[in-house]
């Protein structure tokens, strides 16, 4: 006979995701109710099962509401009529213990359960899906009974306490709808939040039937969601990291794992819907309510919400007027009013309205507070009657570990932070229109940049922009990532470099709206976008851009930061020389082949990754290369850096067998994800000067930095600076080099080096 634990086993690797949680919720409740009657006799317990028995065992929580995923706990309560149970609990529990079971458990009589329902919230919510598995049924109908009326009876107390867990919850978790790993249980708009709302339907609350259904349906997305999950990783966690979203998605039957994160987004925005209009409703039956007539025709606050009086249907910027009230005042828009404007707002002509385009500006210079009316007006399908190019990007994943949200609501959160910044520009309109258009185009197909162009034109046109200001938004979204990439893979110190900016951006006026721009999209983006390194990076070339076009001389040598007086005298010593300076390590050696990359590997030995390099030979001989290091979490130990660079340098450090052996360790711990990155080698020799840039994009592993740098060492190229930059699991490494011949590295001798590369890098 098979084990109750073989048997649940190949139930969860077998059954349909939707049945899977009801299945494996009846199967653990036959082995329990099976335990608890041969166990119940064992202590003393003649009749288990008949009324006044005294003693029942009780499911609660998510096994109470039948709901048992692979991962779920099993939640028990051992309910007694203030008797005697003797050590009927111990042998229940530990045959759930044997089974490698999670268990969650308590022993306790009718009366202290309800007294400590009634005191505690989390108790009374576990209580409300109290479910009979065994022994005496009249009394877990007892509790049932009065866990219903300490929910009426504290209906108020109830929903304050609930609505404070809600927020607490979303911040902490974030969003499911829009974060690209959302957490699908405790995120906002997840399945958290649907047993909210109904445990505040226990205090009184009503939700209507066609919301009920809505709901239902998303809630069911979620849960099979969190069933395969669990099966895929193996794991307790819900949160549905980038790495396990194929596997899961093909799991789901989905076409791939874009449509899933897609579904996974569209069930987040109902459940996160419902539940904010729920607790919206609560907040104004609780409170004073508010009334008024508004300074606008067509609108009044009542009931302590914005109400659309006017037809939208025949005052088509009415809509734009009750956005910018809405999100000025904090007042939600009516549900009334917002199933009027689904049914009857047209979509807005071409050009628009007079006054439409100021309205449009207005909302989104409301920053943060703009978002949720949009995203309201979003969930109505009539933001897309303002703006019908916005449609492709609902939902839409990105699968980039740069970024955190979905394409629709990376957009408005760079609105809302370049809304912080309009001070700082001549043109606050064209800032934050530049924003939310600047990354349209990932909806569609081909690449982003190029299709937000095709859009951003005729959508400037429509709203009643000149041709002049439409030309600045087309190029805003050509430029957009102009900077962060100039900045962060180009030498700064190459008059070419600042020289190519600014024929790209023209003005200084341009250039000062593209520099806001670029801080507002970083922000939004992620903290892996927008870090003190990359700011200052991005400042500076802003800076010396400006300082170019107003016809100040760039002609310094490239190498100006890195020949300070102290180098320079430690070069004229002749001696080999380390210097640390806070987290910049500077080698100063007389000059020889692979010098770079054996100080690179010394660091990679060391858990230490580089976010710059560089390099400068002297015509004495003499050799420097300075590396600024990504601070870690730990203080660098520096003396023992400083003597096993030496040691390399002597030839006295077996760096290539030391760093495979980390290497090993590290590729094991990777192993998990499911995202591998390509590589690609890339030659430029008319972006610098005297210079050709190569650049390499490979996945990120111990040791990438020293395994190029030794391949460009062998292959007779001088490194003269490097860029180093790791987005996510990808090392995107940019190094100006100069070949035996001079800057220019004819064709053959490329093939050569991308094939070494290639080959070190597999």
């Amino acid at each position: 006979m098979t084990s109750f634990g073989e048997r649940r086993a190949a139930l969860a690797r077998t059954a349909d995701a939707a049945d899977l949680p009801a299945a494996l919720s009846a199967l653990t409740d036959a082995w329990l109710a099976e335990r608890f009657a041969a166990e119940a006799v064992e202590c003393g317990f003649d009749s288990v099962n008949e009324a006044g028995t005294g003693v029942a065992l009780v499911a609660v929580g998510g096994y109470g509401r039948g709901e048992l995923c692979p991962g779920s706990d099993i939640d028990l309560l051992l309910l007694h009529d203030d008797i005697d149970t003797g050590n009927l609990a111990d042998r229940l529990w530990y045959p759930i213990w044997d089974e490698k079971l999670k268990l969650g458990h308590a022993v306790r009589s009718l009366a202290g359960t309800l007294e400590l329902a009634g005191s505690d919230t989390d108790t009374a919510t576990a209580l409300a899906d109290a479910r009979h598995l065994a022994g005496d049924a009249t009394l877990t109908a007892r509790l049932s009974e009065g866990v219903r009326a300490d929910w009426r009876d504290n209906a108020s107390g109830r929903l304050d306490d609930l609505q404070r867990a809600v927020s607490r919850r979303h911040s902490q978790s974030g969003e499911v709808a829009f974060l690209l790993e959302p957490d699908l249980k405790t995120g906002r708009g997840g399945l958290r939040d649907a047993h909210a709302i109904r445990w505040a339907e226990l205090a009184g609350v009503e939700l209507p039937a066609a919301d009920n259904e809505r709901l239902a349906e998303a809630y069911q997305t979620l849960l099979r969601a969190r069933v395969e999950l669990h099966r895929t990783t193996g794991l307790r966690s819900d949160v549905l990291s980038a790495d396990d979203q194929d596997a899961v998605a093909e799991r789901s039957g989905a076409v791939d794992a874009d449509a899933f994160m897609a579904e996974i987004a569209q069930a987040g925005r109902i459940i996160s819907f419902l539940s904010d209009q729920l607790w919206s409703s609560v907040a104004r039956r609780q409170s004073e309510l508010a009334a008024g007539d508004v300074d606008i025709s067509g609108l009044s606050i009542r009931d302590g919400e914005l109400v659309i009086d006017g037809d939208p249907s025949t005052d088509v910027v009415l809509v734009l007027h009750a956005a910018v009230q809405s999100a000025r005042s904090e007042v939600p828009i009516s549900r009334a009013s917002l199933d009027k404007l689904a049914q009857r707002q047209p979509q807005f002509p071409d050009p628009w309205p007079q006054g439409a385009r100021a309205l449009f500006i207005e909302l989104l210079s409301c920053g943060r507070k703009a978002i949720d009316v949009i995203e309201t007006l979003d969930y109505f399908d009539v933001w897309t009657r303002v703006l019908p190019e916005w449609a492709p990007n609902r939902n839409r994943p990105q699968r980039s570990r740069y970024h955190r949200f979905t394409v629709d609501r990376h957009l408005l959160e760079a609105v809302a932070e370049a809304a912080r910044f309009t001070h700082r520009v001549a043109r606050p309109d064209l800032l934050v229109m530049g924003a939310l258009l600047h990354d349209i185009g990932k909806g569609y197909p081909g690449d982003h940049t190029q299709a937000g162009m095709r859009l951003a034109g005729p959508i400037a046109r429509r709203c009643g922009w000149s041709s002049s200001d439409a030309d600045t938004l087309v190029r805003l979204v050509q430029h957009h990532l102009l900077l962060t990439d100039v900045a962060t893979r180009r030498d700064l110190d190459d008059p070419l470099t600042v020289a190519t900016v600014a024929r790209a951006t023209q003005t200084p006026e341009f250039l000062e709206l593209l520099a806001v721009m670029t801080e507002a999209d970083c922000l939004a983006t992620g903290p892996m976008a927008w870090g003190e390194w990359t700011s200052s990076l991005v400042s500076s070339l802003v800076e010396m851009t400006s300082e170019h076009m107003s016809g100040a001389d760039p002609a310094q040598p490239s190498h100006r930061r890195l020949l300070t007086t102290e180098v320079v005298d430690l070069m004229a010593a002749g001696e080999t020389a380390l210097r640390v300076d806070d987290d910049m390590l500077t080698v100063v050696a007389p000059d020889e082949r692979g010098l770079f990359s054996r100080a690179a590997g010394v660091l990679a030995l060391r858990g230490l990754d580089v976010l710059q390099a560089d390099a400068y030979s002297s015509p004495a001989g003499m050799a420097v290369s300075s590396f600024r290091i990504v601070p870690p979490d730990t203080p660098v130990d520096w003396d023992r850096v400083i003597f096993d660079v030496r040691r390399s340098l002597r030839g006295h450090l077996a760096l290539e067998a030391r760093i495979a052996e980390r290497a090993r360790v590290y590729r094991r711990r990777r192993a998990l994800s499911a995202t591998r990155a390509a590589t690609s080698v890339t030659f430029d020799a008319e972006s610098a000067t005297g210079a050709t840039i190569v650049e390499v994009r490979t996945e990120d592993h111990i040791g990438v930095l020293y395994k190029v740098t030794r391949v460009l060492a062998e292959m007779g190229l001088d490194i003269r600076s490097a860029k180093i930059q790791t987005l996510a699991n990808e090392v995107v490494d940019s190094f100006y080099v100069v070949g035996p011949d001079g800057p220019v590295i004819d064709e053959a001798h490329q093939r050569e080096v991308e094939l070494a590369l290639r080959h070190a890098l597999t």
